[in-house]
């Protein structure tokens, strides 16, 4: 935690923040105290500081990512140890530690015959994923396979080609019109999203025609033109909706039947986030590709990987198969490797898949207090720790406040006032590290609960 000595050196560096850093998502030196970026210094378990010596609740596991929590010395003496061994593996070589990872990963998946290709970040692996199912095709004899299926107000990574899948965001409004034409060949189909479903809102359950539209969609682009599907198994950017359970399986059927790559986004739903290793595990079902990231090192360092299944990897080598033609310098950086098994140490010695799900199911039951607030449509979890609500202007039409309420602003500002760390606006996620204790989720409710109090005064 801060100390008063620290103070001056922070009053600095908001100054050089305001002039000189240009935050993500955000204009540039927008560090204001109601809304812009705050400035932090420490950070322990769930909890973050700052240099005046207050403590945030942090709501989102820093970006979805913080899986076994801040301040793990146990990772930092890993990366420690792997630098003073060799920080960088030269070209055409591989360290120890990667070689290790890899292995590590490919008995964590469902095909233990897996190859892991390592990136820098969840972005870049969604990216190698696509490349990977469309060269797979090639190498097949399938040339004509370039296009890629994906769901509207999904979201899978900042490049152009990443961006162009399903446009990120609730109803694709989050992708400005600045970045000029997307990448041609990007198919958007619906989105499993039970509280505001096209196809079943008004019955009684769920009639898997979201699953079904994806059929629809590859006969009527031509089964010979689509490579690949990508979903993650739940979208959090579409608002953290976990599917039927027979969805992901009629998805898995429909790729198998007619050819097409089924990659599985894991980036923020993998290593425990849902309550399982990899989310399709509640599911049964194995994808051709699975993109990881976030919490492969919990943050600790940068790394992204897609692990091929060996029905992707093995069209890779022997006699028909060819390089592929893609590299990243920092993939497989051996301190990140370092990082991510000390991570995933922690997380198994301690028993963090578990604490994640029986977590889960105690904070969704906490948070079904919300649902006495008027602006607050639906409460939605059920898979570890990951639940969100939506808030609305009439919870019997679910109609959203429009943007001239300035929502958001108004829900930053007042998590902000009750120390919580974390986005808010239509949607309040809450997905906290996966060490959080009973206690600590009980104080969490708590705040939100305030938070809308508060916000539904101001509205």
């Amino acid at each position: 935690m801060a100390t008063p000595s620290v103070i001056p050196a922070y009053d600095e560096v908001k100054q050089q923040a305001a002039e000189f850093f240009w935050p993500h998502s955000r204009t540039a030196g927008d560090v204001s105290a109601a809304t812009g970026v705050q400035v932090v210094t420490g950070a322990q378990g769930v909890w973050v500081h700052d240099a005046d010596g207050g403590r945030w609740f942090d709501t989102m596991s820093g970006l979805w990512l913080v899986n076994i929590g801040h301040g793990r010395q146990e990772v930092v003496d890993a990366v420690h140890r792997q630098m003073k061994a060799i920080s960088f593996s030269p070209h055409d070589t591989v360290t120890p530690v990667t070689a290790q990872l890899a292995a590590k990963l490919a008995s964590l998946s469902s095909d233990p015959h897996s190859r892991t290709y390592f990136t820098s970040g969840g972005s870049e692996a969604v990216e190698s994923a696509l490349k990977m199912a469309k060269n797979y095709h090639r190498l097949n004899g399938e040339t004509g396979r370039w296009k890629v299926l994906s769901r509207r107000g999904s979201y899978h990574g900042a490049t152009l080609a990443c961006t162009s899948l399903g446009r990120g965001g609730g109803d694709g409004q989050s992708v400005p019109a600045e970045f000029g034409p997307l990448v041609p060949g990007n198919i958007h189909v619906a989105q499993p999203n039970e509280y505001r479903c096209q196809f079943c809102r008004g019955n009684a359950a769920c009639n898997l025609e979201c699953a079904r539209d994806v059929e629809r969609a590859i006969e009527h682009e031509g089964p010979s033109t689509v490579a690949a599907f990508i979903g993650e198994p739940i979208s959090a950017a579409a608002g953290i909706h976990v599917p039927h359970p027979d969805y992901w399986p009629t998805i898995r059927s429909i790729c198998d039947k007619y050819g097409v790559v089924m990659i599985c986004d894991e980036v923020i739903t993998g290593f425990g986030r849902t309550g399982k290793m990899f989310a399709t595990e509640h599911w049964g079902v194995t994808p051709d590709i699975r993109t990881v990231a976030k919490g492969l090192t919990s943050g600790y360092q940068p790394i992204g990987a897609a692990i091929a299944s060996a029905k992707i990897a093995d069209a890779f080598i022997g006699e028909k198969g060819a390089p592929f033609q893609h590299l990243f310098t920092f993939g497989g950086n051996p301190p990140a490797c370092a990082a991510a098994l000390a991570n995933l140490e922690i997380m198994e010695s301690e028993g963090m898949v578990e604490n994640s799900a029986r977590m889960g199911e105690y904070m969704l039951e906490r948070m079904q207090r919300l649902r006495s607030h008027p602006i607050v449509g639906d409460v939605r979890g059920g898979m570890g720790l990951l639940c969100a609500v939506e808030i609305v202007r009439d919870r019997h039409t679910r109609e959203r406040f429009p943007k001239s309420a300035k929502l958001n602003d108004r829900a930053v500002r007042l998590m902000r006032k009750h120390h919580m760390l974390g986005r808010a606006g239509d949607i309040i996620p809450l997905a906290p590290p996966l060490c959080v204790t009973r206690d600590e989720i009980d104080h969490a409710v708590g705040q939100i609960d305030r938070v809308l109090t508060d916000l539904a005064a101001e509205l």
